[in-house]
């Protein structure tokens, strides 16, 4: 599988998948029910996990895998994008959907600016 590990600025994993058949894995195997799970809203992109049991509290984490799913989609040169997430337990795949197709449900948004991880040292 092809899945990239950055750490948050509060030392928390984000897990990234690169290609669908990753995405599937990361979101549907590797996931725990409470992660964090992020993607761009409307483009393709990568699916990504925050993983913690209660980040709700944790803003700049949130914020950091949001760009993080910014980065890592069509939308990467935009400047106010906006991402979708939700608990990793509200991620479902639709019956005989490709590969990198999900459904979710009780998501939330919030919007990000890719350029963020420009000079980032938090990830590794």
């Amino acid at each position: 599988m092809k899945i990239k590990l950055f750490k948050s600025s509060a030392d928390i994993d984000i897990l990234v998948g690169q290609d669908d058949a990753s995405n599937d894995y990361l979101s549907l195997k590797l996931a725990k029910a409470n992660d964090l799970w992020f993607h761009v809203s409307g483009f393709p992109g990568s699916h990504v996990v925050l993983r913690c049991a209660d980040c709700d509290e944790d803003r700049d984490s949130i914020k950091e895998a949001a760009a993080l799913a910014a980065w890592f989609s069509k939308m990467r040169n935009g400047k106010n994008v906006a991402v979708h997430y939700c608990m990793a337990k509200y991620v479902t795949k639709p019956s005989k959907a490709k590969a990198g197709t999900v459904n979710i449900k009780k998501m939330k948004k919030i919007k990000v600016n890719p350029k963020l991880l420009d000079n980032a040292q938090w990830y590794e």
